[in-house]
């Protein structure tokens, strides 16, 4: 598994330039079983990722462009009345696949953007009372623009907890931004890059993860993280500003455990150290603790808090 996790970084840096920390991340969390959403400023490759990813492996793949007119059985699909049959018959929607790029997900309402809720959530779609079920494994990766960029929709937050990860792109060096333009100036590698993954290996490698050793002081820690999120601004003197403050919910203990032992095997390792629950923490938490009175980045600087004021002892952390 460890070979393969690598082939499909190796073929994700063929052409995405200076971002092997975020490649990671992405990786861990198919590894997971989770999904990924991808925030930063229009430009900064976002969806030249997702494509990447998409590309590296051998799955079904669809991709949805998020527009405000966009209606959620655009999304899911619809039931129509064939007259050839004389019944009606469902038509699937683009979210029946194995990977789904939601391409700048918050320019759509948020009415659609709930259409994601129960396919992220449990693998499955219900239209007209009849439920079916998506494709094993379901990956999606989500791209947004800020929601101070125009025309976009902050995603509820209900549906923020059903990713695993918010992942932030960043800028590139200048040293890297050189080597970008040296890349691409007579070629375009995502054209060139053939998937290296198939199915049944993929959803091998999520069975896998599951079984990443985690100590059992590590799993203490995992818990003191998510309840430290609990005690976010509590000292606050003003009632209205504690009362709209929450910390991370329980699924987000389960997504730190499963994304902690996604990057231990991104890694090369079959256990869980701190320091893969350090690499994962601000990604799986901060975005979803809820705050009328924080911004992302105070969020993240708590969380940030937390990993230097919480104790972790010093111990074996391989497989006893």
């Amino acid at each position: 598994m460890n070979d393969l996790l690598a082939r499909i970084k190796d073929n994700i840096a063929y052409v995405i330039i200076g971002k092997e920390h975020v490649t990671k991340l992405l990786l861990a969390a198919l590894a997971a079983g989770g999904h990924v959403l991808l925030e930063d400023l229009p430009g900064t490759g976002k969806t030249v990722l997702a494509k990447s990813m998409a590309r590296s492996m051998d799955f079904s793949f669809h991709r949805i462009q998020f527009t405000p007119d966009l209606l959620p059985s655009d999304v899911t699909g619809l039931s129509y009345y064939n007259q050839e049959k004389g019944t009606f018959v469902f038509r699937e929607g683009p979210v029946f696949t194995n990977l789904l790029l939601a391409d700048e997900i918050n320019r759509a309402t948020p009415r659609t953007q709930s259409s994601l809720l129960e396919c992220m959530g449990e693998g499955q779609v219900t239209v007209d009372g009849v439920t079916r079920s998506l494709g094993t494994p379901f990956f999606v990766i989500a791209t947004q623009n800020p929601v101070e960029t125009l025309g976009c929709y902050p995603l509820p937050e209900a549906q923020m907890d059903r990713f695993l990860m918010q992942i932030s792109m960043g800028s590139l060096s200048e040293k890297e931004e050189r080597q970008m333009i040296d890349h691409y100036i007579n070629d375009q590698p995502l054209e060139k890059i053939q998937p290296v993954c198939t199915l049944k290996e993929a959803a091998a490698l999520q069975q896998e993860c599951c079984k990443v050793h985690v100590h059992e002081d590590l799993r203490n820690y995992i818990v003191a993280l998510v309840q430290g999120t609990r005690k976010y601004h509590s000292s606050s003197e003003d009632p209205q500003t504690r009362s709209a403050t929450q910390g991370v919910s329980p699924r987000g203990t389960l997504a730190l455990l499963r994304a902690s032992q996604g990057y231990a095997m991104v890694q090369g390792r079959d256990f869980v150290v701190p320091e893969d629950i350090k690499e994962v923490a601000v990604p799986v938490l901060a975005h979803r603790m809820i705050s009328e009175t924080a911004y992302t980045q105070q969020k993240e600087a708590f969380i940030r808090g937390l990993l230097h004021s919480i104790p972790l002892p010093t111990e074996d952390w391989t497989r006893p």
